[in-house]
């Protein structure tokens, strides 16, 4: 008898991570490693933000929450919706869970039954099929492509809802490709949603403060109203306020919902660590000065990055929109080979070639379901964006 569940059998651990790991062992072993795989900003977390995370410990708020979250926490998350989404939540319609991550995963497992699916967008962040799978739930693609901006239509989605579907999930600025959908092309989704009312709508927000040039972010129940009671809307504090490491996520939603929500997650974790949720009070509460000040160093990046990729011949890289990732096509390089005789069948076999060659670490599309493609973050120095940027040139300027 096999002491593994076999429900371990329908997943597979994070690419993401697997790229970091790797990353991280050469490195080790003394090789020169420039990993733009994690994605995860450069910066320190906003000194009044680390300031509040302080001040919590030494007042002693180092016990037991509830478990969904403290209220003064609760309270700073229904104000962010207000402020920022013109979204109207009470705090027993908040979730606060230990990142995004949690967040979804609870959302799943607290809905899926064998049978039901989940409409997912791809390419999508690595973790959606595999939460799906591991709570019963099956994950229907709907392939978003270059030639779209990595976009979907509102003909897709109509094609890929059945009567089975219990979720969409929307990513909007994207990851991995950055793609952000503008009001009228949320309003275009939306309007399919309206005509399927058994469908469920679960939104990852995580980057909405991460946007750049002219693109204004919204979110679904913002667009459609009449969708309120029916969304899920999930965002964080990990990416715009650089607390990836202090693990907070949440949620809002109609109440049965989050007390289902609550449910799973009084049985897992209980509550998300308490200094971290005084720290993410300070974080929504207080100064964002911050934020555009970041985000134009993250744009700069972007752009130097999107103009290196262009410039090899073989790979094409659209300009994103927002979040920190681009995702650049490699179709142009297929069937090469590197002068050790290594073949690129693939956008794997590439990022793998890469990364032994030339000591950049990247992620390979396959992982986020979308190929011949892989992911940069170029949440990074500018100077360790343009040595990587150069060495994947060179790279690519000797395949045959």
């Amino acid at each position: 008898m096999s002491l593994l569940s076999k429900t371990l059998d329908r997943v597979k651990p994070s690419p993401t991570i697997a790229v970091s790991n790797l990353a991280m062992e050469l490195k080790a072993q003394g090789r020169d490693i420039i990993s733009l795989g994690a994605g995860e900003p450069d910066f320190d977390t906003p000194a009044h933000i680390r300031a509040a995370g302080i001040k919590a410990i030494k007042e002693g708020k180092t016990r037991y929450t509830a478990v969904d979250g403290i209220p003064e926490l609760k309270q700073a998350i229904c104000a962010k919706f207000k402020r920022d989404n013109a979204l109207d939540y009470v705090p027993a319609q908040v979730t606060v869970g230990t990142g995004g991550k949690q967040v979804l995963y609870n959302a799943f497992m607290a809905t899926l039954n064998a049978g039901d699916e989940v409409v997912i967008p791809a390419p999508y962040w690595v973790s959606y099929p595999d939460m799906v799978l591991l709570a019963g739930g099956t994950p229907v693609f709907i392939e978003a492509t270059l030639e779209n901006a990595f976009k979907i239509t509102p003909e897709q989605l109509e094609a890929a809802i059945t009567a089975r579907t219990k979720w969409f999930l929307f990513n909007s600025p994207s990851n991995p490709t950055g793609a952000g959908y503008t009001w009228d092309e949320v309003k275009a989704l939306t309007d399919v949603l309206m005509r399927h009312p058994h469908v469920w709508v679960l939104t990852d927000d995580m980057y909405e403060h991460l946007a750049y040039d002219d693109f204004k972010f919204c979110t679904p129940a913002q667009v459609e109203p009449a969708l309120y009671d029916r969304t899920l809307t999930m965002n964080g504090v990990s990416k715009a306020y650089a607390m990836t490491g202090w693990r907070i996520g949440y949620a809002a939603g109609p109440k049965p919902l989050i007390d289902a929500i609550r449910k799973v997650q009084s049985q897992s974790t209980s509550n998300p660590c308490s200094i971290s949720q005084w720290a993410a009070v300070e974080a929504l509460n207080g100064t964002h000065d911050f934020i555009a000040p970041n985000n134009t160093m993250f744009a700069r990046r972007r752009d130097l990055v999107v103009k290196a990729l262009n410039e090899i011949e073989g790979i094409t890289c659209p300009v994103p929109e927002g979040a920190f990732y681009v995702y650049p096509s490699i179709k142009g390089l297929i069937g090469k080979s590197t002068p050790a005789g290594t073949v690129i069948t693939d956008d794997e076999v590439f990022a793998r070639a890469l990364l032994e060659d030339t000591g950049v670490a990247v992620v390979f599309g396959a992982a986020f379901g979308l190929s011949p493609n892989f992911r940069i973050s170029y949440a990074t120095s500018d100077a360790a964006l343009t040595e990587a940027c150069n060495r994947i040139q060179r790279f690519c300027a000797a395949l045959v």
